[in-house]
């Protein structure tokens, strides 16, 4: 027994003795300021272990031995996760409990981003807020409302040349499911190939197609949408936000699929881009639905 262990046992020691000599316990505790469950604590602990048994013991959870600390193989997901995605807590959670069956808690994920240093998303990637006069909206019917738009892509070769190529996209508002397609040129030709390819491919009835204004969308592109029983609407010029869907798909394409890219002619880009779409579709968490896929929430909707 070391030197301060000592010390505490001849303290303790001298508390039961005297509430021995006096006899009573409260007139003892009120003495040396301490509680009665305390007291017959050590009472009991010296009964059965003697002098051993009135060390202090080490705290249950010292620095650097929580139990439920996350760290290892998990910590290092984690921080991979965040560096090469920029994913926030909560979709990290999300990931490690659907991919690798790990379940943590927000709180728990964002400790290990603060302890490694990378609470703080760069300033790019940092959410802005809505605007309270912006209502958001979302339709509960899957093709009742289907949003398109067109995103412009610049590659670079295997000789150093920009390569130019546009992706059409198409999101069902009410499931987020998704159909993409890249074209080499920006016309309504284009635009009418594409439309033909949703309705293909959505496994339910398309009612309405919303679009901006851009030249691909006017009225080839137009009549051909009407003609087939489809409503075709536009959004108002200088509002982006009503087909807020569809653009925030594109930032998680960047995200997520472009910035990971590395361009090597249309043929693989192509069979990485079905590649992507299956997975946006079929395994990825979605934050408006909670971590549940699109997929998921059609077959919901469709039961």
């Amino acid at each position: 027994m070391n030197k301060e262990d000592r010390k505490i046992v001849e303290r303790k020691l001298k508390i039961l003795d005297y509430a021995t000599k006096i006899g009573n316990v409260s007139k003892t505790c009120r003495y040396f300021g301490i509680s009665r469950e305390t007291f017959y604590v050590w009472k009991r602990a010296f009964s059965t272990h003697g002098d051993n048994g009135l060390k202090n013991k080490k705290p249950g959870l010292a620095p650097g031995t929580c139990p439920w600390r996350i760290q290892g193989e998990t910590e290092e997901k984690i921080i991979y996760l965040r560096k090469t995605y920029h994913f926030g807590p909560q979709r990290i959670c999300w990931y490690l409990e659907r991919y690798h069956g790990l379940k943590f808690t927000g709180h728990g994920i964002y400790s290990v981003l603060k302890r490694n240093g990378l609470n703080r998303l760069p300033s790019s990637e940092r959410k802005r807020s809505i605007p309270s006069k912006f209502t958001r909206y979302e339709k509960q019917m899957p093709g009742h409302h289907i949003q398109i738009d067109v995103k412009f892509l610049l590659f670079k070769n295997s000789l150093g040349k920009t390569v130019k190529r546009f992706q059409y996209t198409a999101i069902d508002d009410a499931t987020r499911i998704r159909a993409i397609k890249i074209f080499k040129k920006h016309n309504q030709e284009c635009a009418i190939s594409f439309v033909d390819y949703v309705i293909s491919k959505f496994p339910f009835r398309i009612f309405m197609i919303r679009t901006d204004n851009g030249h691909e969308f006017q009225s080839k592109f137009h009549w051909h949408v009407e003609d087939i029983g489809i409503k075709h609407v536009y959004i108002k010029p200088g509002t982006p936000r009503l087909n807020g869907k569809v653009e925030r798909s594109h930032k998680t394409d960047d995200s997520e699929f472009y910035q990971l890219l590395e361009y090597k002619d249309d043929v693989d880009l192509e069979e990485k881009l079905i590649e992507w779409e299956n997975y946006y579709n079929l395994y990825r968490p979605h934050g408006a639905f909670k971590g549940r896929t699109p997929f998921e929430i059609l077959r919901d909707k469709l039961a």
